[in-house]
């Protein structure tokens, strides 16, 4: 073969190939969104977390793929749910959820990046990594502190109603977290004194007796822990509090943003925001073994004065002051 004539169907042959490569296109790279919650209860902190993902480039449809997955505050969901996001390949596996989602994803993979958004107990305690600072493993993210700050709610709550002597404690028994800040709240209530009453509740249809005996045996204040259904069914709770007259604090801002008392806990838009930007990191090429798992460095007290209004009570001076926000 004429040596001319071959260099040029080999010039030819590389040009089609490289054309064709080029033509090939670019893998959108998918993310695993695993919720607690349901789709409405979890939107308001999906959102700000896309909204970073945007700001980092990150156009959802367009360069990047989100699959979600909600839980409606059904624990027992949360195996399913995260096998079906490791059965689509996914990049990255955002976990916002407590140790029980965390260790639904982490038994469905040990090699896609796993990120905490934060809730549950201190992911060390949990085994969920090895150390902050050191994760090891396939898992980093966020720890929020939130069971970490369950004394501090109970003695703002006591400052903010001074006659407080006996309060209702809302908590779901299979939630680790819950059953540790259940723990944290009798030892801080003796030092006070004050006396505890945990109610459970398990499922939806438990609110109704859980109401019903609240009103029979009545309390000063109400104490609600985070997760699942108790975030889930937020409205209710607020409800409750409004029409039974009764002081309540949140591990989450938004049931005090739907009308309950006060929130004390991690500035949260800030943290979520975190987590986009970890997202970003992986999907460049980090690995979750070298990325230090994040502690909050700013706390807020939320307080909702309308609340307080409607309830017939008045906020102290001192505490007020301390307030990071006020809803009026």
């Amino acid at each position: 073969m004429n040596p001319k004539f071959f260099w040029l169907i080999t010039a030819i042959l590389l040009g089609f190939l490289h054309g064709a490569e080029a033509q090939q296109p670019k893998r959108i790279p998918r993310i695993g969104y695993l919720s607690a919650l349901s789709s409405s209860s979890e939107s308001s902190r999906s959102e700000i977390i896309r909204r970073a993902l945007r700001e980092l480039g990150y156009i959802e449809g367009r360069n990047i793929t989100i699959e979600y997955r909600f839980s409606d505050g059904k624990p027992e969901r949360a195996p399913e749910l995260a096998a079906d996001l490791v059965r689509l390949k996914v990049d990255v596996i955002v976990v916002a959820g407590g140790d029980t989602w965390i260790r639904a994803a982490r038994n469905s993979s040990k090699t896609i990046p796993i990120l905490m958004v934060g809730g549950g107990l201190d992911p060390v305690e949990a085994g969920h990594v090895e150390s902050l600072a050191h994760p090891e493993g396939n898992v980093t993210g966020l720890t929020i502190l939130n069971t970490e700050l369950t004394g501090k709610r109970l003695e703002l709550l006591r400052e903010a109603v001074p006659k407080l002597a006996r309060v209702a404690v809302l908590y779901d028994p299979a939630i680790p977290s819950n059953v540790r800040e259940l723990k944290e709240l009798h030892a801080v209530a003796a030092d006070l004194p004050l006396t505890i009453q945990s109610r459970e509740v398990r499922k939806p249809a438990g609110f109704d007796n859980v109401f019903a005996a609240l009103r029979k045996d009545l309390q000063d204040g109400l104490y609600v822990c985070q997760g699942g259904i108790l975030n889930d069914y937020r409205r209710p709770i607020v409800d409750f509090a409004l029409k039974s007259r009764l002081p309540s604090i949140f591990s989450n801002i938004e049931s005090v943003v739907a009308g309950g008392l006060m929130y004390y806990g991690t500035e949260r838009t800030e943290s979520y925001r975190r987590v986009a930007w970890s997202v970003d990191k992986i999907l460049k090429g980090a690995k979750p073994a070298d990325l230090p798992v994040e502690q909050p460095s700013k706390f807020e007290l939320v307080i909702n004065l309308k609340t307080a209004k409607q309830i017939g009570l008045t906020i102290p001076p001192n505490v007020l002051a301390r307030a990071d926000r006020v809803i009026k």
